[in-house]
């Protein structure tokens, strides 16, 4: 009989294998695309000069598009589970 040597490494932390994994790539960068669309979108909507922006109505349009992103690349559509 022959017995195959088993090499086992360790996997590091979950944070790690998810960031660099390439669907946690493609989130991240998917959240990113969304928080800058949310902030264009912003400014091409919105009248008002550039002085009376405030910080919450950017923070709020771009948490809005990041989550349309990560929306995007987690939905069980986008997973080929429809």
């Amino acid at each position: 009989m022959e017995f195959k040597k088993l090499e086992i490494q360790p996997e590091g932390s979950w944070v790690k294998r998810i960031l660099l994994s390439q669907h946690g790539r493609k989130t991240l960068l998917y959240i990113g695309l969304g928080g800058v669309a949310g902030l264009m979108f912003y400014f091409l909507s919105k009248e008002n000069p550039i002085s009376n922006i405030s910080i919450g109505e950017l923070a709020q349009n771009m948490f809005f598009g990041g989550f349309l992103g990560f929306f995007i690349t987690n939905s069980p559509c986008a997973r080929g589970k429809c």
